[in-house]
């Protein structure tokens, strides 16, 4: 009786999310054969390498994107579009080189998102919580910093005469972009108001600080982060009533009207909020600051279209700005918060994050060519975030598994984490997610542990690329290899040798702006 009970309410339950049947096409073999064959046709045109200098390198990051949500986001993307979403291609998908990357710190074996980026931009694996310094410097000790930094690929773009910019959806002084310009013992030193006084007496400085200090003329920087530019008690421009915003600076210092006043003469614009983002002409910017929230940037699905620009917006304007420069560019771009929404286990967040940075890389792509330009998509780590149950074909990626659990008899959403916020018990028992609303913006997957924050995950994270010298990134690699390849492409930083050896050969990057185009525009309809 109790079985028959279970399937009765697995049938129903199943029923209730049907979706229309596949394809009928999907019934004749020829269409799997063909679509193959088209594939296999693509493929063979890779034997043809692109060798060429790469005159723009760009690094997309989705923090905490693993592949368990690159593919659930694909989905998403395509059910967006009134599709089932399996069949979908991301335009990450269509990069013609993937490879995996291995995420570990020296002295973690599930990373944390500061030495990680350590290793993708300065080429060096490194502790977790600290940028910009190898494994000899340890967290949070001030006096382990000197003699232990190492440079990023940014400042090795900029040493070679190169623009370069930073573009993220966190501050701009978070884990991520900061180890593109700074050194610290300490992820969370993000003003003077956040460091110990011990570590200031020692001469250690904040990562705000650097960021203006380091790498003079950075020609873009774009995200959040104003609190840490302004000293303390400073109303916000934004949220001037809002005291949790205000400054946070001990030292006095107003970071951006410092910069401000360095820009005076060299076309350099600062701006808070997109109305005026959008309004520059980029043809008149030679460097662009823009800071559009005290913190980080709000999630997409809550973003203010008034006031916050979009990560595709930002990534629009900055291409535009320094693909000025003749000797081409460097830029990062991080989708920092799909990585927040897993961690408080808000999982339509961070997929509807991830998807938006698939947006900027299509229009990235749409702005440059695989010929003169390497882009790489990666993560800089993962998720203990999974989805599965057996769901049909076209099944909401945010809905019910088709069956029950055999154990408690009640539904479960296709979404898991190992771990996170979204632990709950009623009345001893798990929560009958069959009562509540799991396809809102906030709702918190149901997790096996109960944290107040999810963790990461320590499986290996995907790097797609294209363009010059995309095929170097290939079979299952270290992470630090990341930059050194891409400096390599570039003929920047130590990679140098091979660019004057053939700097006599023909190259594909010397043909006509017109056929590069038409190329370009082929790649991208295949």
């Amino acid at each position: 009786m109790k079985v028959a009970a279970l399937f009765i309410l697995g049938c129903l339950v199943w029923g209730g999310m049907a979706k229309p049947e596949f394809p009928e096409s999907e019934k004749d073999p020829d269409f799997w054969k063909e679509w193959a064959q088209r594939t296999l046709k693509n493929a063979l045109t890779l034997q043809d390498l692109n060798k060429n200098i790469a005159k723009n390198i760009i690094l997309f990051l989705g923090d905490g994107m693993g592949v368990p949500t690159v593919t659930a986001a694909r989905i998403l993307k395509g059910q967006m579009s009134g599709h089932s979403g399996e069949e979908t291609q991301l335009e990450m998908d269509k990069f013609p080189f993937v490879a995996l990357s291995k995420t570990y710190n020296t002295n973690a074996q599930v990373p944390d998102s500061a030495g990680t980026a350590t290793a993708y931009l300065c080429g060096v694996k490194a502790n977790e919580g600290t940028v910009g310094v190898s494994a000899a410097a340890v967290r949070s000790q001030c006096n382990t910093t000197r003699g232990n930094e190492v440079s990023s690929i940014l400042k090795w773009a900029k040493d070679a005469g190169k623009s370069v910019g930073i573009v993220t959806t966190t501050r701009v002084n978070h884990a991520t972009p900061s180890a593109a310009y700074a050194h610290c013992v300490d992820r969370d030193w993000y003003s003077d108001g956040d460091m110990p006084t011990e570590a200031l007496q020692s001469g250690c400085k904040d990562i705000a600080r650097q960021l203006f200090e380091n790498i003079p003329n950075i020609d873009v920087i774009m995200g959040g982060g104003r609190r840490s530019m302004y000293p303390r008690n400073t109303p916000d421009v934004e949220y001037p009533g809002d005291k949790k915003h205000n400054g946070t600076r001990k030292d006095g210092r107003n970071l951006v009207g410092e910069w401000t006043d360095s820009m005076k003469d060299k076309k350099g614009y600062y701006v808070w909020n997109r109305k005026d983002l959008l309004a520059l002409n980029p043809n008149n910017v030679d460097y662009l600051l823009g800071l559009f929230e005290p913190g980080d940037l709000p999630y997409e699905l809550e973003r203010n279209k008034e006031t916050d620009p979009s990560l595709t917006e930002m990534v629009d304007v900055a291409i535009k700005i320094l693909q000025k420069n003749e000797r081409g560019f460097y830029l990062l771009v991080e989708g920092g918060r799909i990585d927040h929404g897993h961690h408080e286990g808000k999982a339509k967040q961070a997929l509807h994050e991830a998807v938006e940075m698939d947006r900027a890389i299509t229009r990235a792509g749409l702005l440059t060519s695989i010929y003169d330009t390497l882009t790489v998509v990666t993560a800089d780590h993962s998720h203990v975030f999974s989805f599965g149950g057996y769901t049909q074909r076209g099944n909401s990626i945010f809905g019910l598994a088709p069956m029950v659990s055999d154990i408690d008899q009640k539904p479960f959403t296709s979404i898991l984490y190992g771990n996170g916020p979204g632990f709950k018990l009623v009345n001893g028992t798990r929560e009958n997610v069959s009562t509540v609303d799991y396809a809102q913006n906030n709702y918190l997957a149901q997790s096996a542990v109960p944290l107040s924050m999810e963790t990461h995950g320590g499986e290996d994270v995907a790097i797609f690329s294209k363009g010059p010298m995309a095929h170097l990134l290939h079979g299952v690699q270290e992470q630090h290899y990341i930059p050194h390849v891409m400096a390599y492409a570039a003929c920047i930083g130590q990679n140098k040798d091979h660019c004057r050896a053939n700097s006599g050969s023909p190259s594909l990057s010397h043909i006509s702006p017109t056929l590069a185009f038409l190329l370009s525009v082929k790649w991208l309809l295949c």
